[in-house]
């Protein structure tokens, strides 16, 4: 009967929107901790404590991973909102977004092979700089562990999202729609979110960045597909 209970969809699921709202009411006593943080140790902490298996847990889980699409694509709407004005910068947005994506794929190979990461890190680690939604696919294609991709694309895209702005600032990068365009490329969902809870605008470009960096990224990873094959 337990194992059964634990097995059901349903616990996965309320164990996630559980352990979030737990988490957010957390972050109003710590400002700094951010929920994408603690959400997951709570999972972690309950799942040991509980003795309940990894797989039980995900039957739930991933249908939560599932609406990570929709998701995304409703980020879109801050920007038709402003599709008219910004029409003019699609290329300049495009060729950002272009290198973000390739920069990101290139500081990633590097970062894991000066640490000596193992190949299947690698695999993992390379799709970590576009959004959630996409990346454990990209990481199931290149045979990496999407599990592993998960938590790297979420601990960039806090890391970005909260180092981002000062950094740019601190490297002179001060224009608004540079600045969203870089944050949606190297922190993705999570630094798109900040952003569109300062302004509708820079919101928009930054889920914009991180579309095309969606569509981007795959095409340059083939030849990458090709060579690990």
């Amino acid at each position: 009967m337990r194992s059964e209970l634990f097995a059901d969809p349903m616990f996965g699921i309320l164990l996630t929107l559980t352990a979030y709202a737990s988490a957010v009411l957390i972050r109003r006593r710590w400002g700094w901790l951010h929920p994408l943080l603690s959400a997951p140790i709570l999972v972690y902490l309950v799942l040991q404590l509980g003795n309940i298996s990894y797989p039980d847990y995900r039957a739930g889980g991933d249908i939560v991973t599932f609406f990570l699409g929709p998701a995304t694509v409703a980020m879109a709407i801050p920007l038709y909102k402003h599709a008219m004005r910004l029409r003019r910068m699609l290329p300049a947005l495009l060729l950002g977004a272009l290198v973000g994506s390739a920069v990101g794929l290139l500081v990633n190979t590097l970062c894991v092979l000066l640490f000596g990461g193992t190949e299947t890190f690698l695999r993992s680690a390379l799709p970590k700089s576009v959004t959630a939604a996409v990346a454990v696919d990209l990481s199931a294609w290149l045979g990496g562990t999407p599990e592993l991709t998960a938590a790297l694309t979420v601990l960039t895209g806090l890391v970005g999202s909260i180092a981002g702005p000062p950094l740019l600032r601190l490297c002179g990068v001060r224009d608004n729609i540079a600045s969203s365009i870089a944050i949606g490329a190297a922190a993705h969902g999570i630094g798109s979110a900040k952003l569109l809870s300062e302004s509708e605008e820079r919101g928009g470009l930054s889920g914009f960045s991180m579309a095309a960096c969606a569509v981007f990224t795959p095409v340059l990873l083939l030849p990458v597909h090709a060579w690990l094959l």
